[in-house]
């Protein structure tokens, strides 16, 4: 195998890692509730922004623009449950597909008016230069964004699956009429669920605003790729979204490499199908 191939696989672990943190906020909120966000998208977009204002108007880089994002985001993700999202779950199906694709446009367009419809993008210099390592070359910020991407959402998969308060989620997702008679509030724990996803989905931001340009729209095609990677790797878990994501990600190089940057898309989507066609449930989830 060529030093070029290797590094491109490399290239699409990194990626692939940022692909299942902003997914496992979306497939968090489909296990805790069954509710899909449509808004998704756009909450990783506002993590973007975050990052380009804490740049412009601090000089921060990640480390700064990082915990200023889960904190906002987290924060809008928790306003979005007690504001929107419980009162929208007693109505049928359509009613929050409805609700949380008119959230996406709210956020989109406000957006639009208060930082306009142009690109903005991160300095090259934010993160730091390339390196070498066994002859491979690495860009600094995609390094780190697929670092924090792998180490942040395995915490999320240890949280839920080794902790009280990921037993008293899986509680409320299995019956939330029998957790709350166990003393279990199911409203606190669904807005926390909304709380986690949000600050996921903040940090995944400020880690793709490092690489990928920024605009009110960013968050359409975001959208579309963590539904892929949550249906890929089964709704519900975070583990499965990780799996995919990385998966995607190397298919997505792989591809950009092998035939060309025009058909990396189709050849995931095509891929994407097959697996449902023989796994309908996912990698990793439930039948």
């Amino acid at each position: 195998m060529s030093i070029t191939l290797v590094q491109v696989i490399v290239g699409g672990l990194l990626l692939g890692a940022v692909y299942a943190l902003f997914s496992s906020g979306l497939t968090l909120i489909w296990g805790m509730m069954n509710v899909v966000n449509f808004a998704h998208g756009d909450f990783v977009m506002l993590g973007m922004y975050t990052a380009v204002v804490v740049w412009t108007a601090l000089g921060g880089g990640p480390w700064a623009s990082v915990p200023i994002a889960a904190i906002l985001i987290a924060t809008l993700g928790v306003l979005s449950y007690f504001l929107l999202v419980r009162h929208i779950m007693k109505g049928p199906m359509l009613a929050q597909i409805l609700g949380t694709f008119g959230l996406a446009l709210f956020l989109r367009y406000a957006t639009f008016w208060f930082f306009g419809a142009n690109f903005h993008s991160l300095p090259d210099t934010v993160v730091g230069g390339s390196f070498e390592l066994w002859t491979i070359r690495f860009e600094g910020s995609r390094v780190l964004a697929g670092g924090m991407g792998l180490a942040i959402t395995l915490a999320l998969h240890l949280i839920l699956t080794r902790t009280a308060i990921g037993s008293r989620m899986l509680a409320v997702s299995e019956d939330a009429t029998a957790a709350q008679l166990m003393g279990i509030r199911p409203q606190h724990m669904q807005a926390l669920a909304w709380g986690m996803a949000g600050a996921a989905t903040g940090i995944a931001g400020t880690l793709i605003a490092m690489f990928f340009p920024t605009s009110p729209t960013a968050g359409e095609g975001l959208a579309i790729l963590a539904f892929v990677t949550v249906s890929f790797g089964g709704f519900g878990s975070v583990l499965g979204a990780l799996v995919a994501g990385l998966i995607i990600g190397v298919v997505e190089s792989l591809s950009s490499y092998l035939v060309g940057p025009v058909y990396k898309d189709v050849i995931v989507y095509v891929l994407f199908v097959l697996v449902l066609w023989f796994r309908p449930q996912g990698l990793m989830g439930k039948a």
